[in-house]
């Protein structure tokens, strides 16, 4: 009897996604596995075309600005800020010291919320459900506390074209130190529940590295950066609104543990901190609280007017709480609509710390590894068409027609 040996292949590729349970949003990971090991990694974005900047360029500025607050349901004021930063760079106007308080208060009650949420999830990635109850209940403070702020819990429509729509009074003060005093407590409770959990270090602890070398070569922001030691924060690096009045520094993960290494779990550090600052920063705005205007131009009509005969451009920034979020605009006289606008999402510049974050992780990890950069792919995604010399409308039915085949390829792919 003759005997065959038959060579088992080292390894084989998977993809996961688009759609798949541990992704929130669609992306495709392609990887080459061996065993459980992932050798190497890549992803495929380009699932979520919304059209929201062809849109804000056939609508005048302050349209926009309520357009830019919805590419994110989870960090609105952020497009916001940074639409506005640039629009108020072009027509040069001064923005009130009360405003830029406001703005300041506002944005980081929404990286409180923020973080929270992420918090909530990641616990979930885990299979954790407890984290994610506490982590998320919590986060209902902070959404309530947007609402008697601003009137809603998501998307506040509180900023302006030269300033706020609405004021923070002092009978609103005792409310909000109420809610700083709960996230005060409520950290204490989040920190041992995801930093002293045996379970959750032995799942995050050198799981997803990023090393500092790494994240120096390929440009992380936010906590995905500062978790690897990067020092980088617009808050501090360009400080805008009310920032440049106030105490503010960096934090990274060897603040509390007196080391970097990078990790699911030293992102996991970087966040509770920064919740820790937000609490502090809202205290000295609050103590710091200029009297003073809330608009440059109160009415509407008169600011439409101006706009239409300024021309130029800039580019307005925010320190999200994904990270640096950036929108170029340029204006042209006698016209309402940008004649330009471009959005540059955190997530955009998180993207490819995946890469080395994945390889060499076990396919158990892709979930939480995924979850840790905070990724925002609907913030991200655009639909841009390229053409040589030429210019093409697309219609609603050639969409759809283009849309329904490129599923399909997907499906074929997945099916190979």
């Amino acid at each position: 009897m003759k005997t065959i040996e038959v060579k088992k292949p080292s390894g084989y590729a998977t993809q996961i996604g688009p759609a798949h349970p541990a992704l929130k949003e669609p992306v495709m990971f392609s990887l080459d596995i061996e065993g459980e090991c992932i050798k190497k990694a890549d992803f495929v974005p380009g699932m979520a075309h919304r059209g929201v900047e062809w849109m804000g360029m056939r609508r005048n500025c302050i349209q926009v600005m309520y357009l830019a607050e919805r590419i994110c349901g989870i960090c609105g004021i952020t497009h916001s800020i940074s639409f506005v930063r640039a629009v108020e760079q072009i027509a040069q106007i001064q923005v009130p010291n009360r405003a830029h308080y406001i703005r300041s208060i506002v944005g980081e009650l929404e990286r409180i919320h923020s973080h929270l949420l992420w918090a909530g999830v990641a616990a979930h990635e885990l299979g954790f459900d407890s984290a994610f109850y506490l982590a998320w209940r919590v986060r209902e403070n902070v959404m309530d506390l947007l609402e008697y702020l601003t009137g809603n819990r998501v998307h506040y429509a509180i900023i302006q074209i030269g300033g706020v729509r609405r004021d923070i009074v002092p009978d609103q003060f005792p409310r909000i130190e109420e809610s700083m005093k709960f996230f005060e407590d409520a950290y204490d409770k989040l920190a041992a529940v995801f930093l002293d959990d045996t379970t959750v270090q032995m799942r995050c602890r050198d799981c997803g590295v990023l090393t500092n070398d790494e994240a120096r070569e390929l440009c992380p922001v936010g906590p995905t950066a500062r978790a690897s030691g990067i020092k980088k924060d617009v808050r501090v690096d360009h400080p805008y609104a009310a920032y440049g009045d106030l105490e503010i520094d960096y934090m990274t993960p060897d603040l509390l543990t007196g080391e970097v290494r990078g990790d699911v779990y030293d992102r996991i550090i970087t966040r509770l901190l920064e919740v820790k600052q937000s609490i502090g920063i809202v205290r000295q705005l609050l103590a710091q609280m200029p009297d003073g205007p809330l608009l440059a131009i109160p009415k509407p009509a008169v600011l439409l007017a101006k706009l239409k005969g300024v021309a130029g451009e800039a580019v307005g920034r925010h320190e999200a709480p994904r990270g640096e979020v950036m929108h170029y605009v340029r204006l042209e006289a006698g016209k309402d609509e940008p004649s330009a606008w471009k959005v540059k999402a955190s997530s955009y510049s998180n993207y490819l710390s995946w890469i080395p974050m994945m390889e060499g992780e076990q396919i158990a990890d892709i979930p939480i590894i995924a979850a840790s950069i905070d990724p925002c792919i609907s913030c991200t995604d655009r639909v841009a068409l390229v053409r040589k010399d030429s210019r093409q409308i697309l219609t609603k039915e050639e969409l759809h027609r283009l849309s329904v085949e490129k599923t399909r390829r997907i499906q074929a792919s997945l099916l190979k």
